[in-house]
């Protein structure tokens, strides 16, 4: 094997491996700082042995042997043999191959509680949000930090403190490696899941930056969901943000024209939709309503979008329908973004004066000051409405409040649109 594809192999290993690694190590020392320079170690390691003696029958199980040695001697160094420290090495060193023939089984036993422990831990409400996502990126999603940083705009060096505090603040806090208690679970899952949706929002509409979106931060995310859907089948939550995000992430193909310009959903070339991920979307709506998860808000937000994902043409679309799911929505999670978004539900309904009056009652919101999205649906609404120079100034407004450039762009070229015989403001 070529050092090349050695490092090829390894790229693949690592990013199917490395969440199932770390959360074994972790649970192993104890110490998610430790399990993830083991697992670094351990990958290095490989590209040292594999271009030789090739890749293993069953890499994991390599990796996790090797890391685990390293621990042991990590361990012997630190002079910290205590009585578990002995058993874990006397163990090791017993079985000698052993570990390796037995890894299958007994990795397969506890990967779903080793998994659940990592994510609960990586998104511990002891944590900012922004540490959070970034942990959870790493940690979870294989991710590197330069990755990291180059979805999010920021610079390497902040990602990696970023990560570096949130694991010291784990270990300083002693944050226990494990899933919650029952009756905690609940309030942590909910900061799991927000994370998770987090992390897909940033990719289907970036903050800022030169593209509108970020579709390598979607896939991670829905492969998130998917992961937490089979570690905890039986919480309808969990299926309704697999829901939302797939049924979402369908229409990514037809979100951008060819020069990677926005594309505005109504005016989406539906053909371009993925048929698969909405099948998959609406399978786990399903699912989530047979757990008595209907009224839950992210089961709610993929109704509405499964609402757009029946309707083969914009004109089909049961506004209504989707009217009413915003008003149960409103109840569940009281925002003002929701009552936007019912407010432009309610125009597409009832009519843009309808829609134009629930958008002004919001303006004085202190949440959406400065959003470029109120000024956005304002300035289309008053567009149908006929009054074009208002719409113009909201257009152009939006243009400056907004920190991504093809959206920046987009409402720049509406406000031109909208009154083109206009002097520029």
């Amino acid at each position: 094997m070529t050092d090349q594809q050695a490092r090829a192999a390894i790229e693949t290993v690592v990013r199917m491996e490395s969440a199932r690694l770390i959360a074994g190590l972790a649970r192993f020392t104890g110490d998610i700082g430790l399990a993830e320079e083991l697992a670094q170690d351990a990958f290095v390691a490989a590209l040292e042995q594999w271009p030789a003696d090739g890749v293993p029958r069953n890499p994991g199980a390599w990796l996790m042997t090797v890391a685990k040695r390293r621990a042991i001697d990590q361990f012997r160094r630190g002079r910290e043999l205590d009585r578990k420290y002995a058993q874990i090495a006397h163990a090791i060193e017993g079985s000698g191959e052993a570990v390796t023939a037995d890894f299958d089984r007994a990795f397969s036993d506890e990967i779903d509680d080793d998994l659940l422990r990592l994510i609960f831990t990586a998104c511990h409400p002891v944590l900012s949000v922004q540490a959070r996502v970034a942990l959870t990126l790493r940690l979870l999603g294989g991710l590197s930090t330069a990755e990291i940083a180059r979805a999010y705009l920021v610079p390497e060096p902040t990602i990696g403190q970023r990560i570096a505090r949130a694991k010291r603040t784990l270990a300083q806090a002693n944050v226990p490696y494990e899933v919650p208690a029952p009756q905690q679970r609940p309030a942590r899952l909910a900061s799991v899941l927000e994370v998770i949706y987090l992390i897909f929002n940033e990719g289907y509409s970036a903050t800022a930056g030169d593209d509108w979106m970020r579709p390598d931060l979607c896939d991670e995310a829905v492969r998130l969901g998917r992961v937490l859907a089979g570690l905890m089948p039986a919480e309808p939550e969990v299926h309704g943000l697999c829901a939302l995000m797939e049924i979402q992430a369908s229409r990514v193909g037809a979100r951008t024209g060819p020069g990677g310009e926005p594309v505005l959903l109504l005016d989406q070339d539906r053909t371009h939709w993925d048929r698969f991920l909405i099948s998959r979307g609406l399978a786990s709506l399903a699912r989530a309503e047979e757990l008595d998860g209907a009224r839950g808000r992210y089961a709610l937000q993929a109704a509405i979008a499964a609402c757009h994902a029946r309707a083969f043409r914009a004109e089909d679309t049961d506004w209504v329908r989707i009217t009413s799911l915003y008003g149960t929505l409103a109840k569940v999670m009281p925002s003002p973004i929701v009552e936007l978004n019912r407010a432009v539900a309610v125009s597409m309904a009832y009519g843009p004066q309808a829609g134009l009056d629930l958008v002004d009652q919001l303006a004085a919101e202190p949440a959406l000051r400065g959003y470029h999205l109120l000024a956005s649906v304002r300035g289309d609404l008053l567009m149908k409405l006929g009054r074009t120079a208002e719409a113009r100034q909201e257009f152009a407004r939006a243009a400056t409040l907004t920190s991504n450039a093809r959206e920046r762009e987009l409402s720049a070229s509406r406000a031109r649109a909208a009154d083109p015989g206009a002097r520029p403001g």
